[in-house]
């Protein structure tokens, strides 16, 4: 399992909600990210403060820590996500896990809507996401707000062992060992949505891959595929002028 160190957590969190926003899969302040504290015992989450401005303009200062358990406490001015039991029972239920996204990803949750489960039709234009698609994506099948924890453990079951659920009417759950996998693995979960949905207004829907050209695709690795990936991302929100401010930050907790 690994963790963030409590130094890196904050910033990390924030530059995942930033990027998820600026790609589209995290709209105006609906989403939030999450990763276990370098003890193991609580969690880092972006939370919503007095300079709420939506997630692509998550500071560090919006994330602060919190108990598995318990009554969250944290600055005043700030308050939790409503959907704190997402990331509690996720990271109770799967001590593997050590990050959990949500956010409401507007292709996979049409895609799912539409009764077009997300198949591996795809190969080298996105390697993990067939992966992902060959193994089964799970649904979550209630579209309701996760604010207690016993909805919290239905996410948790429905996701079972796998790397990202969609909850139905909703949008997904998606875990990594660390922040930067998590939202890499979001993405690629909506990029091939994207391709199910165009694909699905052809004449007929595609066939999903055959064995031989699966075993031809290699693993890249978390090391290789999400580190570059998430870099890339880091990349275009400096460019589009989105990277964190420097400027003294009062609000972290």
């Amino acid at each position: 399992m690994t963790t963030a160190a409590p130094d890196t957590a904050p910033d990390t969190v924030a530059l995942g909600c930033r990027i998820l926003a600026f790609r589209g899969l995290a709209a105006d302040i609906l989403g939030h990210i999450s990763v276990r504290t370098g003890d193991g015992d609580g969690l880092h989450v972006r939370c919503r403060g007095p300079r709420e401005r939506g997630l692509l303009f998550t500071e560090p200062g919006d994330v602060h820590p919190v108990a598995l358990s318990g009554e969250p406490e944290v600055p005043e001015g700030y308050r939790v996500p409503n959907e704190l039991p997402i990331h509690r029972e996720v990271l109770r239920a799967r001590p593997d896990v050590s990050a959990v996204v949500h956010v409401h990803p507007p292709h996979v949750v049409a895609a799912d809507l539409a009764g077009l489960p997300l198949r591996p039709i795809v190969g080298a234009y996105d390697i993990p996401a067939m992966r992902m698609a060959l193994d089964g994506i799970p649904v979550y099948p209630r579209g309701v707000l996760v604010t207690r924890p016993e909805l919290g453990r239905e996410v948790a079951e429905a996701l079972g062992d796998r790397p990202v659920a969609i909850l139905r009417g909703h949008g997904i759950a998606a875990t990594g060992t660390s922040v930067e996998q998590a939202v890499v693995r979001a993405l690629a979960v909506e990029t091939l949505a994207v391709m199910t949905l165009r694909s699905a207004a052809g004449p007929r829907l595609p066939e999903v891959l055959p064995p031989e050209d699966i075993a031809e695709l290699p693993d890249l690795g978390s090391a290789f595929f999400d580190t570059l990936v998430w870099n890339s991302h880091l990349a275009a929100l400096d460019h589009a002028g989105l990277s964190l401010s420097r400027e003294p930050d009062t609000g972290r907790g």
